[in-house]
């Protein structure tokens, strides 16, 4: 006995007679199928271009730069090397302040013991070498200054002026890559008293307080 089926489509039949009767479900999933494969491709494409944007606004990399000369404890002038030709660019040294020059003696010991950990002696003459520049969250301050953690010889420079006891540690958010190490370097050079820690002479106004008391 054969089974007519009214309704949508025809009839269809497996190998071993069994009638497959389409019906408006089978006919919907055969349709959404193609769809929803193709809302989920589509999502995919957007969160890859999204990937692909964070990715082109990112903290651009460490680069190497040749020191011109140290402005102050906590500034150097370099040259930009992306640049041709290559110009001179201030660079701001990240979570550090630096005595003021006027703010003696420790302004000017603080300059001078930036040169000479970056420079090395030619007879009597400092010759200042180069140095990685590494970035944080901002690029360049208020002032149009690359802001930088500098390296050389694998040895963080600003972390070792603040152990020494010749700037201070002064974390700015953002940019907190190093915080932890600046404020550890810190504590040592207040416990061991050098520097600007020392018992008998230590600096009382911040850079900052010594500003504002001497315009």
């Amino acid at each position: 006995m054969r089974i007519r089926e009214s309704g949508v489509g025809s009839r269809e039949s497996d190998k071993n007679g069994i009638l497959l009767l389409p019906t408006l479900f089978s006919l919907k999933f055969r349709f959404l199928l193609p769809v929803t494969f193709l809302r989920k491709f589509c999502l995919f494409c957007c969160c890859l271009l999204l990937l692909v944007s964070c990715e082109s606004t990112s903290v651009p990399s460490a680069i190497t730069v040749q020191v011109q000369r140290v402005v102050s404890g906590q500034t150097l002038d370099v040259l930009n090397p992306t640049q041709q030709p290559a110009l001179t660019e201030r660079v701001r040294l990240i979570g550090i302040e630096a005595p003021d020059l006027k703010q003696q003696p420790w302004g000017e010991a603080a300059k001078n013991h930036f040169e000479e950990m970056i420079s090395t002696k030619a007879g009597q003459q400092l010759v200042v070498q180069s140095v990685l520049l590494e970035p944080d969250v901002q690029e360049k301050d208020t002032a149009g200054r690359w802001l930088a953690y500098v390296w050389q010889d694998g040895v963080l420079i600003n972390e070792k002026l603040v152990e020494q006891g010749y700037v201070l540690a002064a974390p700015r958010s953002p940019n907190k890559k190093y915080d932890a190490r600046l404020a550890r370097a810190q504590e040592y050079a207040r416990i061991m008293g050098l520097g600007i820690w020392k018992s008998d002479r230590p600096m009382r106004l911040t850079p900052a307080e010594f500003r504002r008391q001497n315009p």
